[in-house]
């Protein structure tokens, strides 16, 4: 119902009902709006932007345009990523926002489902699941293998007749690798092949030999890559013991496996040389070239060390010879030269010995005499300031009955009853009033 409270301000000759205050007539066309009912509108996003409570776009095809707005919490969860031109679906319904005198009025349509059209059930889908996986920490256990630098056994699964076997072997060739490889192969497209996938996985991880596995496959649309996403084979390939290596698809491509495994590589090329990180063809000229250099380098220590005992060899006698020579020599300094001196030192030692005594000497004497003096200064100056000495020369000290001290006349007169000490003995005194004026 709308307020007719001024109605009387209308003019008179309007065949038109009201005047009516806007703010009834907007609320009323909200509730209008809201009961229309909800339906799924298709388009293409223009605009997207968001605020820290809502998202908005526009929604437009050939024939109109419509603003959209949706709940930001409600728009996180489902996991997608909109931009300008994208088609999708949107399901809801109208909204309208009156105002007021400080703000505008606002229509849009609100959001209560949206999804990518086409392949949108099928990526949304894909996401819930990945961001389901990854809240239970199920990208992190293959990350955390230690992967060996020169795996001897490698384990493979693709499709027995596809490129991707054809690549895998063009990488490890380009590493010049030797070892040995376990071919698994099994359907990469189909119902099937998520199956028998996970199947191959745990045969080869329960290979005790094997110590990488590469699951290879080509690209291809998300339908043709969507037996990668399997939720048992990415539980699988979290939970096994040998690392994993993922290459399926190319570089635009990203299957739930790639997440799970412990590397993703955008081709089985790359897969393989990631499986043999060293160039092995490399290391082994390295290792050839570093042989020849030690080898020789030893022949020419070898060479040395021989012409070496070649020369001692031939006069070993005057070797000898040359150094108990120098030894006698040594010795003899060290003898003269201990003898010195200890002879340097007993005069010193008795020079000082000399000494100490005429100091003590000298020490003792002094030391008594000063401190005779020092104590006759010391008996001085204490009777000095003896207080009986004092009150032998006439003054006397003045106290009240509890035996406390008076310094001045006020606080004779205050304690009235006063004790007097002279140095031979005490008298008792009391303190006269003053006469009147």
């Amino acid at each position: 119902m709308l307020d007719t409270s001024v109605g009387a301000l209308g003019a008179a000759d309007s065949r038109l009902p009201g005047p009516f205050p806007v703010g009834s007539y907007a609320v009323a066309l909200k509730r209008r709006l809201q009961e229309f009912a909800h339906v799924q509108l298709t388009g293409e996003v223009w605009g997207f932007r968001a605020s820290r409570v809502r998202v908005y776009f526009e929604l437009r095809d050939a024939r109109g345009a419509l603003p959209c707005s949706m709940w930001r919490q409600d728009f996180e969860v489902l996991g997608v990523k909109l931009a300008d031109g994208m088609r999708i679906v949107v399901g809801g319904g109208c909204d309208y926002y009156p105002g007021s005198s400080a703000s505008s009025p606002s229509f849009s349509f609100a959001v209560s489902e949206l999804r990518i059209a086409g392949e949108g059930d099928l990526l949304m889908a894909l996401e819930q699941l990945r961001r389901r996986l990854a809240g239970e920490g199920l990208f992190e256990p293959q990350k955390l293998l230690e992967r060996v630098g020169l795996p001897r056994t490698i384990g493979v699964i693709t499709g027995e007749r596809g490129k991707a076997r054809d690549d895998v072997l063009a990488g490890l060739r380009r590493r010049g690798w030797g070892g040995r490889l376990i071919w698994a192969f099994a359907p990469v497209q189909d119902r099937h092949a998520a199956p028998r996938i996970t199947a191959a996985l745990r045969e080869l991880a329960a290979t005790p030999e094997v110590e990488v596995v590469i699951v290879a496959r080509g690209g291809g649309s998300i339908a043709d890559l969507y037996a990668f996403c399997d939720e048992t084979l990415c539980r699988t390939v979290a939970l096994l013991r040998v690392p994993v290596i993922s290459s399926v698809g190319h570089h635009t491509d990203r299957t739930l496996i790639d997440d799970v495994a412990a590397v993703c590589c955008s081709t089985p090329t790359h897969a393989a040389e990631a499986a043999v990180p060293v160039d092995c063809r490399a290391a082994r000229e390295a290792l050839t070239s570093r042989a020849r250099r030690l080898r020789d380098h030893g022949d020419r220590a070898v060479l040395t060390r021989a012409r070496t005992l070649a020369s001692l060899s031939r006069a070993p006698a005057a070797h000898i010879r040359r150094h108990r020579s120098r030894l006698h020599q040594l010795l003899r300094e060290l003898r003269a030269s201990a003898r010195r001196q200890g002879e340097r030192g007993a005069g010193r030692l008795s020079s000082q010995a000399l000494a100490l005594e005429r100091t003590a000497a000298r020490a003792a004497g002094s030391d008594r005499s000063k401190r005779a003096s020092e104590l006759e200064r010391l008996a001085l100056a204490l009777g000095a300031h003896d207080p009986e000495r004092t009150m032998a020369r006439g003054y006397a000290l003045v106290a009240d009955r509890a035996g406390v001290p008076l310094g001045s006349a006020a606080a004779a007169r205050r304690a009235e009853e006063l004790d007097v000490r002279f140095h031979d003995g005490s008298v008792s005194a009391r303190v006269a009033p003053e006469p009147g004026p």
